[in-house]
């Protein structure tokens, strides 16, 4: 999301954000959707007036480079203008893979989101044991198949057998397609984004043999930020989540207070808001973060809080293991282990020293990539596959 300059002197003071807020609440209240068919079109007239008038970025103006909330923005094509993966890669992301990636759409009462399924070629719809779904929340500018790309994820998935969903962001939801973690409306139960990404896991789940023990939630950036909102608000959904560069729940609720939780001023918490499920250490979920601590773009003490929040909730039952190692001719790293006695490791906290905004270990085909660090894809699927819920042996 960019930030609008001041509006010039003699100009009159109108809110359009709100306006069309206000237009599409009215359409909606009416029981109309403004989100396809004739409606869509009457909307996109009603947005290009506004545009006209000054008092509106047109489309094209929005995508252009400027400060959104995951950082600086580069020019992005959409979806349908863009082929569906880097040159020279198939739409999995990898030169082998024979798995398929398909695209799919989910709608609710809080709206629609495409999402790309990736289904392993070990996957079969003869009956047999249910496998893991992992899903993969991209950041600003990102799209499903940058982020397959970068993260590596299907590769994993291939070699451990497991389904991975990457739902995308939509552009009229969020200029820069950041997932909205900083509205409150976004951070609760059963409305806004939190439900829509629950709905595409729960669909998943439905249309194939997934083992509902085992979903999990990762995210980068702004997909961190609400990837850990979706396992502080559907803890029997998300069996653990997986953070990279992200912000602890609640840490914002505007625009401003999401720079302000970026830059890691003094109110950079894990806190409570209506509708979560937070009520002590039984609704905690495993979590494993992943900062660099020279990010500029979302201050590693963010990471940090993340951790902090969910150690603070666990009442002094986990035991610290801290350990410093480095990747052959690559980062330093720090990582801290939090687990119950003969447990697996329930919260883990990885310091990449000397790293900025960027996935670690990952694809430079990708975007936000520092294949000069640890495997992030491969240590949270080790930290996933670790996790115990009822049932698992």
């Amino acid at each position: 999301m960019r930030l609008q300059p001041s509006s010039p002197l003699k100009r009159p003071v109108v809110d359009a954000a709100q306006i069309n807020t206000t237009i599409h609440d009215a359409l909606a209240a009416a029981g109309l959707t403004t989100r396809s068919g004739p409606l869509g079109s009457v909307t996109g007239v009603i947005e290009r007036a506004l545009a006209t008038a000054g008092l509106m970025q047109r489309s094209s103006e929005r995508s252009e480079a400027g400060e959104t909330i995951d950082g600086e923005a580069r020019e992005v094509s959409s979806p349908q203008d863009r082929d569906p993966a880097p040159a020279g890669l198939p739409p999995t992301g990898r030169a082998d893979a024979s798995g398929e990636f398909i695209a799919k759409s989910f709608a609710n009462s809080a709206g629609t989101r495409a999402y790309k399924l990736y289904v392993p070629a070990s996957y079969s719809h003869a009956a047999s044991e249910p496998i893991p779904l992992v899903v993969m929340l991209h950041g600003c500018t990102q799209s499903p198949d940058d982020f397959a790309t970068g993260t590596r994820m299907n590769a994993l998935a291939d070699e451990h057998g497991f389904l991975v969903a990457y739902p995308a962001q939509a552009a009229n939801a969020n200029g820069s397609r950041c997932w909205n973690w900083f509205r409150a409306e976004d951070q609760v139960r059963d409305v806004g984004e939190p439900s829509i990404i629950a709905g595409i896991a729960r669909e998943i789940a439905t249309g194939y043999r997934v083992d509902e023990r085992r979903i999990f939630v990762a995210g980068m950036s702004a997909g961190a930020a609400m990837a850990v909102i979706l396992g502080e608000t559907y803890p029997e959904l998300f069996a653990a989540v997986g953070a990279h560069s992200g912000l602890p729940y609640g840490a914002a609720h505007d625009v401003p207070s999401a720079f302000g939780a970026m830059k890691g001023g003094n109110s950079v918490t894990s806190r409570s808001r209506p509708g979560s499920t937070q009520s002590g250490s039984a609704n905690w979920v495993p979590t494993i973060v992943f900062h660099g601590d020279r990010d500029s773009t979302v201050a590693a003490r963010n990471g940090a809080a993340i951790v902090a929040g969910i150690v603070e909730r666990a009442d002094g039952s986990l035991e610290r293991v801290e350990s410093g190692e480095s990747v052959a001719g690559g980062r330093a790293y720090s990582r801290i282990v939090y687990a119950g006695a003969g447990q697996p490791p329930l919260v883990e906290q990885w310091v990449l020293h000397g790293a900025g905004h960027a996935w670690s270990g990952g694809d430079p085909r990708g975007s936000f990539t520092d294949g000069s660090g640890p495997d992030a894809s491969a240590e949270m699927i080790r930290f996933f596959l670790q996790q115990r819920r009822a049932g698992t042996a």
